[in-house]
């Protein structure tokens, strides 16, 4: 099939759009959570944004042969507005469950039957990230939700994501020892990225 006939080339383009909002509606709500001191939930929206925009790019790049001409698309898109922040990561997960589980899976079939297998793969691949992703905002949701973001049940290690530091105990400070940050910087040491070993 050509290209340009093709309904992957509407998929891409829509795919294209609900990432790149998908971005900025993150950044939105890491804006919210940092003005309510949740610094770790602002860095996982604006950790999560950055990657959003790769898929968007990715996506993007599949259309070089469509460069300078437009594509008409029509897609509907979620208005995810609160000032809750556990509300607006259980909207984000919805999201990536959504596209995780009908949307992409669905674009991945109609690319494969169009003949373009590459294209296949991004989909299915970036997929899989979706789960990631609406895992992750789950987690984070649900540590709000019961109250458990900055205080646990046990003993545990905790880091602060400005400087570091690996504090010890059932609750965080209210300002890191090392840094002077609040404890919205805190951090379950198993939910760091990049801790290491």
């Amino acid at each position: 099939m050509d290209f340009k006939d093709s309904i992957t080339k509407e998929n891409l383009m829509k795919a294209f759009a609900g990432e790149s909002q998908a971005r900025n509606r993150y950044n939105i709500s890491a804006g919210v959570a940092r003005r309510q001191n949740l610094h770790v939930i602002d860095m996982v929206f604006t950790f999560t944004a950055e990657q959003e925009k790769e898929h968007a790019e990715i996506f993007y790049n599949h259309l070089q042969e469509m460069s300078g001409e437009n594509i008409h698309i029509e897609g509907s898109y979620p208005v995810d507005i609160s000032d809750d922040v556990a509300r607006l990561l259980r909207m984000a997960q919805h999201n990536e469950y959504e596209e995780h589980i009908d949307v992409y899976n669905a674009f991945a079939e109609k690319a494969t039957a169009e003949g373009f297998a590459k294209i296949a793969a991004s989909f299915h691949m970036i997929s899989k990230i979706e789960k990631t992703h609406g895992d992750r905002f789950g987690e984070f949701a649900r540590l709000l939700e019961e109250n458990k973001l900055f205080v646990s049940d046990v003993n545990c290690a905790w880091m602060c994501l400005e400087c570091g530091h690996i504090y010890r105990g059932t609750s965080v400070p209210e300002r890191c020892p090392v840094c002077h940050h609040d404890k919205g910087y805190f951090v379950h040491l198993e939910l760091v990225p990049y801790r290491g070993s």
